[in-house]
């Protein structure tokens, strides 16, 4: 049975065992907000069980960006009423492409666990009714919580939530794996990384996506690491690189074969953006 971990008074994170993905749950005197609701029904249901045994409050849901495994839930989790924030991007995408998504994410998840792809394939899909461009504070009954975007990075719309000194990060920050550039904006997400460390102090609690609780301290190791990619992309577009010794050079590829396919992602997304060739990424 997969639990919530009690991190910070009234913060709570629980470690889905699929994809790692982590789930934070606030309360407050007079309601609760859920960060990201996982990939299926099922594990939302899941979720859901896990959620009443630490609260029963009235749940609003925060989906930190667009892709499946942190927003896939919101159908078996949300009401009818239930507001589920998401940046302006996050929601427009699976309004207009979630479908497509859908289908991709699916071929994608069958090599390696067909009983879960098929139903990623089958999920309804609910995008967020509440959009947020830069910053929204969520009142759960005398408690504010700080929902906000700093700028493009593992996708368009890549929002954080902020609530004491913990830092729900999402998908712009990941541990014990590479980072995922598919959909990134390679040269904006260290920039993107740069405010949230401005932001953060000594005693702040960092949520990744993914993996183990950090803190401040990797949020600089990670600007760093991007910055440094940010600039190889650079020089090697200027010169003409290809992309699999580009990547290859990159620190990513300390993670093997994972790292350098997420590196020749980076790359190529560098590419595009240095050439405004993709739709979408200097908009």
């Amino acid at each position: 049975m997969t639990e919530f971990t009690e991190i910070a008074d009234g913060v709570h994170v629980l470690v889905y065992p699929y994809l790692r993905v982590n789930c934070t749950l606030i309360t407050g005197e007079t309601g609760a907000l859920l960060v990201d609701t996982l990939s299926t029904g099922t594990q939302a249901r899941e979720l859901h069980e896990a959620v009443r045994r630490v609260t029963t409050k009235p749940l609003g849901i925060v989906n930190t960006h667009f892709h499946f495994d942190h927003c896939f839930g919101n159908a078996t989790l949300a009401g009818p009423a239930t507001p589920i924030w998401g940046h302006q991007e996050c929601a427009r995408e699976l309004r207009e492409n979630g479908l497509a998504w859908q289908r991709v994410w699916e071929q994608e998840l069958l090599g390696d666990d067909e009983r879960i792809a098929r139903e990623v394939g089958l999920t309804a899909i609910k995008p967020p009714n509440t959009e947020v461009a830069r910053e929204d504070l969520v009142d759960i009954g005398g408690r504010l919580v700080k929902v906000s975007w700093h700028g493009r990075g593992h996708t368009a719309g890549d929002l954080v939530v902020r609530v004491d000194d913990v830092l729900v990060a999402g998908d712009l920050v990941e541990e014990g794996a590479p980072p995922g550039f598919a959909d990134a904006f390679p040269l904006d997400w260290p920039e993107t990384l740069r405010a949230l460390a401005t932001a953060a102090g000594p005693d702040t609690v960092v949520v990744p996506g993914h993996g183990e609780i950090v803190d401040a301290e990797f949020l600089s190791i990670a600007h760093d690491e991007l910055a440094a990619l940010d600039w190889l992309i650079r020089e090697a577009h200027g010169d003409g690189g290809d992309v699999a010794k580009v990547a290859a050079a990159s620190s990513l590829s300390r993670w093997g074969a994972a790292g350098l396919r997420e590196a020749e992602h980076a790359v190529r997304r560098g590419y595009a953006q240095l050439d405004a060739a993709t739709p979408n990424v200097l908009s």
